[in-house]
């Protein structure tokens, strides 16, 4: 993870998933988070991405940004 602009905000790297529910990062430390997000990201789905945002609760982030890693 590295800090950003936005103190709380931070970037997550992993590979971006879909399924029923909706979309999840599967990041390279093992941890799995459900998106939530304002854009639906078709171009990055099952690709190696950077996820800007927050994370709400143990298993939810709040994306501000995604992009190739």
């Amino acid at each position: 993870m590295m800090e950003t602009e936005d103190q709380n905000a931070k970037e997550y790297a992993g590979l971006l998933r879909r399924d029923a529910s909706g979309f999840l990062l599967q990041c390279d430390d093992g941890h799995r988070y459900r998106l939530e997000l304002l854009r639906t990201p078709i171009d990055e789905v099952e690709k190696r991405v950077v996820v800007t945002g927050r994370i709400s609760d143990s298993a939810t982030l709040e994306v501000d940004g995604i992009r190739l890693a």
